[in-house]
Parts: structure tokens; sequence; C-alpha cells
């Protein structure tokens, strides 16, 4: 039976116990040959498998899946005078879609949204939102991340390091986590890679811990949203996905009731 010294040399001199175990007569020569060569292929499969770890990529895309219109936005954001002190909506399309400064009757109200963004997005674009010093910032993100197959951890993961980065740098700003909202497939022009509802409601109680963890608040929009199936209230959306007018009214309105606006 081999001892640890034994074993060490196996892995880090293969060829002196080789000829120290042949020459003392304590295993076979057969053996030790087999032991030798395996010593070898442990020594150059090892290395080559941790580096295949290291360089592993995530099983999804982290990017946003219309970078051309993420790239034209941010060129847009960043041309804008930085002005401080306002109310600034952060997210995706659905964020986008609002015409803010209308809804909430304040010219100064600023729309970060990007249609096609993901939380990785989000996180990479928070210099512009950092430099403005917004008074609230309303965060909503995560259906793209779940289309692209980006877990639900993950997100809220996403979701918590943007709300520390800005806590961080803009120490003023009052940051809010809202909800993902719910979809509704059955309507007749829904993108079916969004039938997500079971995904967004695990998103939404990862992103309820992670406002918890930041000691921010956490803002429920999805249930005002729903209808008796449990879906997106058809009366508040376009196709089962993107919210129209008066779907936007319901969510500043719940804002407001709730006290965040």
């Amino acid at each position: 039976m081999l001892m640890n010294r034994e074993i060490l040399l196996i892995l880090l001199f293969p060829e002196i116990l080789y000829l120290e175990l042949t020459y003392s007569g304590i295993m076979k020569p057969t053996i030790i040959k087999k032991l030798f060569i395996l010593s070898i292929i442990l020594i150059v499969i090892t290395p080559a498998t941790l580096v295949a770890q290291k360089n592993e990529k995530p099983a999804y895309s982290t990017s946003p899946n219309m970078p051309q219109h993420y790239a034209n936005r941010v060129a847009l954001f960043e041309a804008e005078p930085v002005v401080t002190g306002k109310i600034l909506f952060l997210g995706n399309s659905i964020t986008e879609g609002g015409n803010w400064k209308e809804l909430l009757n304040d010219e100064t109200a600023i729309n970060r949204g990007i249609g096609g963004d993901v939380s990785f997005g989000v996180l990479d674009r928070l210099d512009d939102v950092i430099q403005r010093k917004p008074e609230k910032v309303f965060l909503l993100i995560g259906i793209n991340d779940l289309a692209q197959f980006i877990p639900e951890k993950v997100i809220a993961e996403n979701c918590q390091k943007i709300v520390e980065r800005i806590k961080k740098e803009s120490s003023e700003t009052k940051v809010y986590i809202q909800s993902v909202l719910p979809v509704n497939p059955k309507l007749g022009r829904f993108p079916k890679n969004y039938d997500l509802n079971d995904k967004v409601i695990t998103t939404n109680k990862f992103l309820k811990k992670a406002a918890k963890q930041t000691k921010c608040p956490y803002i429920d929009i999805y249930n005002v949203f729903l209808n008796d199936e449990e879906l997106l209230n058809p009366d508040y959306t376009h196709e089962g996905l993107h919210l129209n007018q008066q779907g936007y009214k319901v969510w500043v309105d719940c804002l407001k009731k709730e006290g965040y606006l």
C-alpha cells in the first residue's frame, strides 16, 4: 500500500518514484509502470481542466437584445446636459415607453429606459445615472433577462449591485426596486418567447429579498396589473407585454397612492 510520501512523489516526481519502487521490489514493474503513466496523465490533464473551468462562459447572453438601439440611447443620454436632483426611471422598453414628463406633470423627470435592455446592461450604464445625483430612481428590469435564460437569482443579484452602487456613489438618492410585470400570452400579437409568468413570480421573490438586503423599498406593481386569470390585464397592454397609455397611468397612480411620488 502506498504511503503519503509515495503519493506525493507520484504527483511531483513520478520518475523518481518509478525508479525507487522498481529497484526496491516493493511493487511489480507492470503495476509501477501503470502508476507512472497515470501520474503523467494527471499532470497533463489537471492544468488544462482548470484553465477550461476558468474560461467557461455562462450559458446565457448578458448583452441587451437590441445592441444598436442600446448604443443609440446611451449616446443620447451622454449628450444631455447633467441636471441633478430629479426623478429618474431606469429600465428596459417598458420604462422607455412611458412619457414620464407628462405622466408626472414634471418636465424635469428623466427617462432612462432602453428597449431590449437587461440587468447587465443597466449595470454597464450606471455612470450616467450616478452623475445626475437623482432624488429618486425607480428601477424596473428583468423580463428580457428571463427571455435570454438569465437565472432569476442572477437578475436579483444584479439589481442588488445596481442599488448598492447608486447608494455608494450618490448617497442622497432614494432607490426603489419595482417588481417585474406580468405578461399575457393569450393576446394575439404576444411574443411567445416571453411566456414567462412563472419565472416572473420567482424573480419577484428574489427581488423582494434583494430590496430587503439593500434596505430599499420594494414596490409590488405585479399584482396591480393582474386580471382575474392572473395575467396582465388586457386593458393595460398593447400585446400582452408592453403597456399602453392606460397601463402607465395605473403605474403612476400606484406609485402616488403608496406615497413614492
